[in-house]
């Protein structure tokens, strides 16, 4: 593929990316459209679920910069972290589990329910599907409106190889490109951990080649 070929297709994906790049497609698209929607919402309390490297953090952020707010990390969420919220509508937790202080988020949820404040938790789970032990916690989460990230289609994982291997000047024919599309794994882990592998590869001074590419895939 030509140089002026390259950057027409780098072009063409890039104008999708939103925030810091982020890719909107068919298995994202319903999340954004619906954190536009605030504060119409028919709840105050959203769960965005999503595995790992799907993009949760990104549209949080979308979310906070029209909208602005606070955010902190469940694990790490204490006491001192509950002042804070006098003085924000929005509050987000991310990366919600069950290895978390229950009685704390218990609490936290009351105070955005009692100030009818917005709660936008995300976790890799549904957090209705999360094991907490603390049953007014349970009864507390199945009010949540649950958006789900979707696993990749095709479209976004072409814009997600094309991008982070550009961000590392790794050039690929786009035919090489669209066959990794059709036989990697739809995890966005797999393809993040693809993505590094190819770049230690680079770094290494070798040439990206479809032998290498099918090593990397049936590895």
């Amino acid at each position: 593929m030509r140089d002026t070929d390259q950057l027409v297709m780098k072009l063409e994906h890039e104008k999708n990316f939103k925030c810091h790049d982020f890719f909107i497609s068919k298995c994202n698209k319903h999340i954004i459209d619906f954190i536009y929607k605030w504060p119409k919402w028919e709840k105050n309390f959203l769960n965005i679920s999503g595995e790992s490297f799907s993009g949760k953090t990104h549209i949080i952020n979308i979310f906070l910069k029209k909208f602005n707010g606070v955010k902190f990390e469940a694990s790490s969420f204490d006491n001192k972290d509950l002042k804070q919220l006098k003085i924000h509508q929005n509050v987000i937790l991310e990366n919600l589990s069950k290895n978390v202080d229950e009685n704390l988020i218990y609490t936290l949820i009351n105070l955005i329910d009692n100030d009818n404040k917005y709660l936008i938790v995300t976790s890799n789970e549904p957090i209705v599907k999360i094991n907490f032990k603390l049953n007014d916690l349970k009864s507390r989460s199945s009010n949540f409106l649950l958006q789900n990230i979707e696993k990749p289609d095709d479209e976004l994982i072409f814009a997600l190889i094309l991008k982070n291997l550009s961000d590392r000047q790794i050039s690929l024919d786009k035919k090489l490109i669209d066959y990794i599309v059709k036989r990697i794994d739809r995890s966005y882990g797999k393809i993040f951990d693809f993505i590094y592998k190819i770049d230690e590869i680079s770094l290494k001074k070798k040439s990206i080649n479809l032998k290498i590419l099918k090593e990397i895939l049936g590895a």
